[in-house]
């Protein structure tokens, strides 16, 4: 009687423990859908959050420097409305329960300055931090190759040499680390007007060109259209960036900045052979820009129905959007930036990583964050809903149908992977203003090319001298 009773004692806690036990399965929120209008995790997500129950939690914070907003908002020009960065912190706080994600947003004025307290300060866990070296030469940024050690993180989700672009030297650092991941891409391409192409019969740019086939074609196309009748001018660039473009030239012709990464460390070559011949060849191309090139000015038509433009050395990738606004994607064509034949690489590298404070109070989530960053959820956020200031920084990106159906994107991905990397450090200081003074001054006709060169190095090893 006893033995009876007890069975079916035992039973009926069985069936209630499993009656339980589903209703709790059914109330799984991460099982809940994602909503059609919001990127959906993917498989790479799994790099981002790993299903264990010690996952870290707390109060986040985030630094983000750009024209980002919490909220939706409302482009006044075009009329489309993007989704805030709401997106990603809701979508953390459902992968990571019991945390909290603050953004602190920042544009662009003195953000050197601004993020430089902040790290002092420790305002905030994740930093961006396009000039991730001069704050890593402090020890303010954590070292990250312990995470992806820990993690066995895969750095080959990242497109090539993104990784590598943002490696940087602590104070006790013998050679370059991992301070920061990429999630931000920004790439500079050649485009040019194929219509003016047609009307001069001149053959379009090769996907690669060299300096010498964009000049040939250039003087062919600077004059009156054959076809209009109105002034053509062959080639511009913006004036600011001669000396990025220099330096580009230099690259193509076996050339290179110099080598050194540490200001005690580094030995400037802008006075080397292929330097002086780069800028010569930049001068040269000025005769077939408009007249206010240097200023700023002629190229305001540049993408547009009505202009007259054939080539432009150096464009941002936002051209795109430009293009789509005014319908006019199948006129104009991108090509990579001149690059060196020896190392496959050419062009300034340019865009912006996450890292995390040295004196951040949560590092593991701060970490958790990082790798989110470089998950398809995220990326397709930014793709998506930030594409005037971000490219796709992953190689999942190339297979997106939203990637494949802009015709300039094949070219603006191959570039972001052929950039000179690690970024120019040079750039980080002085000898950045010292070269682009100097190069001005060879456009302006107030020296040349080999006096300016000299002076650049002069002064710029002055300069690193000093450091010392």
């Amino acid at each position: 009687m006893f033995n009876k009773l007890t069975l079916k004692l035992i039973g009926t806690l069985l069936a209630s423990t499993m009656i339980l036990s589903a209703c709790g399965t059914n109330g799984n929120s991460n099982g809940a859908a994602k909503s059609n209008n919001q990127p959906a995790p993917t498989e790479s997500t799994s790099n981002a959050a790993t299903e264990t129950n010690d996952k870290p939690t707390g109060k986040l914070k985030v630094q983000l420097v750009g024209d980002f907003s919490l909220e939706d908002k409302t482009d006044p020009v075009s009329g489309q409305t993007s989704k805030g960065v709401k997106v990603l912190k809701d979508e953390f706080e459902k992968q990571y329960p019991d945390t909290e994600v603050e953004f602190i947003l920042m544009g662009w004025d003195n953000y050197n300055e601004k993020t430089q307290t902040m790290l002092q300060s420790g305002a905030a866990d994740v930093y961006q931090v396009p000039g991730i070296t001069t704050f890593v030469e402090q020890g303010l940024l954590e070292p990250l190759q312990p995470y992806i050690d820990k993690d066995s993180f895969d750095l080959g989700i990242y497109l090539n040499g993104q990784v590598e672009g943002w490696k940087a030297m602590g104070p006790s650092d013998q050679d370059l680390q991992v301070y920061g991941l990429p999630f931000i891409g920004d790439s500079r391409v050649i485009v040019y007007d194929r219509q003016l192409f047609d009307d001069w019969g001149v053959e379009y740019l090769s996907e690669s060109p060299t300096i010498e086939e964009v000049l040939e074609k250039a003087s062919k196309m600077t004059g009156k259209n054959p076809k209009t009748g109105e002034q053509n001018y062959g080639l511009t660039f913006k004036g600011g960036d001669a000396a990025d473009t220099v330096m580009n030239i230099n690259e193509s012709l076996g050339g290179q900045w110099g080598t050194g990464f540490l200001w005690k460390d580094m030995k400037l070559e802008f006075d080397s052979e292929t330097m002086v011949q780069a800028t010569d060849l930049l001068k040269e191309a000025l005769k077939y820009a408009p007249e206010g090139t240097m200023a700023g000015q002629g190229a305001e038509n540049f993408l547009t129905e009505k202009n007259n433009i054939a080539i432009n050395l150096r464009q941002t990738p936002g051209f795109i959007n430009s293009l789509a606004n005014l319908g006019l994607e199948d006129r104009y064509q991108a090509a990579l930036l001149f690059k060196n034949q020896t190392t496959g690489m050419g062009g300034m590298f340019a865009g912006s990583p996450f890292s995390i404070g040295a004196s951040s109070s949560n590092k593991d989530l701060a970490w958790e964050w990082l790798k989110f960053s470089g998950s398809e959820f995220f990326q397709q956020y930014m793709w998506e809903e930030q594409r005037s200031q971000s490219m796709p920084v992953i190689k999942a990106a190339e297979n997106w149908s939203s990637v494949k159906e802009i015709g300039q994107m094949d070219i603006i991905l191959k570039s972001m992977s052929q950039l000179w990397t690690p970024r120019y450090p040079y750039r980080s200081g002085q000898p950045r203003y010292i070269l682009s003074e100097n190069v001005e001054r060879v456009m302006l006709g107030e020296l040349s090319a080999a006096e300016a060169m000299k002076k650049a190095q002069e002064e710029g090893t002055k300069w690193l001298a000093d450091q010392q």
